[in-house]
């Protein structure tokens, strides 16, 4: 064990290796092990079952939920990269049994922002994604190799975020949408729907990931055609909203996405490109 104090609970059994530096303060819950040459902060809250793989930086106040994997050369609650940033006091916070891959890297929050920069529950970050300040995360996301988002990007629960992509800071991604490889993503994308290309534009829905999670073909069906009001017929937008509002009120899921349409937005929607006539794609 390493001679480094650390804080943990009388039942602890954390593993830290000879070769890993932690400093006092740091809180280590039980069955926790860090493995060779990691650095572990003052303010750092490691879950019970969490396991640093090596070679691991945990910076800041930084809390690690419950059998999180993070893999070697991570480094998580580093200093944002926002010139306004002047040290503040903020955090980040990982759900449990996420798993962070090779390279990752997850910048604490701004005080410009929320002040936290967030990852949900059971979520895989492949190796090389960058997780910017005051970012928000949802439960279950799976996020590809070598994505990138700029600072304050939403992404809803079960998203799924193609490998290489890149997303524009204040961009919201909802939930159980996906985001095809390589895409530059500029704009919002609505729950459920998929987009692809550089500028990204909305292909249709992810009905795969509909089914996998339950959704039956009645319901699939509406959804299909709310979508198919919204985004592949011509004229007003606000007329389409409305006629899918009125036809289908009582439908959870076209609800949520008539929800996340009215959420106030910094970059606008992702829209599909249609025959006829629509509004303008954003710039």
């Amino acid at each position: 064990m390493n001679d480094i104090q650390t804080t943990a609970s009388p039942a602890s059994t954390a593993f830290i290796h000879p070769t890993s530096l932690v400093e006092p303060g740091a809180v280590l819950g039980a069955g926790v092990r860090i493995g060779p040459f990691c650095t572990i902060g003052a303010q750092a809250r490691i879950g019970d079952g969490a396991h640093l793989m090596s070679h691991v930086v945990i910076d800041g106040d930084t809390s690690i939920g419950a059998d999180v994997v993070i893999y070697p050369f991570c480094t998580v609650g580093l200093a944002p990269q926002d010139l306004k940033y002047k040290g503040e006091a903020t955090r980040v916070e990982i759900g449990a049994r996420t798993q962070l891959r090779e390279h990752c890297t997850i910048h604490r929050g701004t005080v410009t922002g929320t002040s936290i920069t967030r990852i949900g529950t059971d979520c895989l970050l492949m190796a090389v994604v960058h997780v910017a300040h005051d970012c928000d995360i949802g439960n279950g996301v799976i996020i590809a190799n070598n994505v990138v988002m700029g600072g304050h990007v939403n992404i809803g629960d079960n998203a799924v975020i193609g490998g290489a992509a890149a997303i524009h800071q204040f961009v919201r991604i909802g939930r159980a949408a996906m985001v095809g490889g390589v895409s530059g993503v500029e704009a919002d994308v609505i729950p459920f729907g998929s987009v692809i290309g550089n500028r990204a534009r909305l292909a249709g829905l992810n009905i795969i990931g509909l089914r996998r999670r339950g959704v039956d073909r009645a319901q699939l069906h509406i959804v299909r055609d709310a979508f198919a009001i919204l985004f592949r017929r011509g004229g007003v937008f606000a007329d389409r909203v409305a006629e899918v509002r009125a036809r289908y009120a009582d439908d959870p899921l076209v609800t949520e996405i008539l929800a996340f349409i009215d959420q106030d937005s910094r970059r606008g929607l992702i829209r599909a490109a249609v025959r006829g006539g629509d509004d303008p794609e954003p710039e």
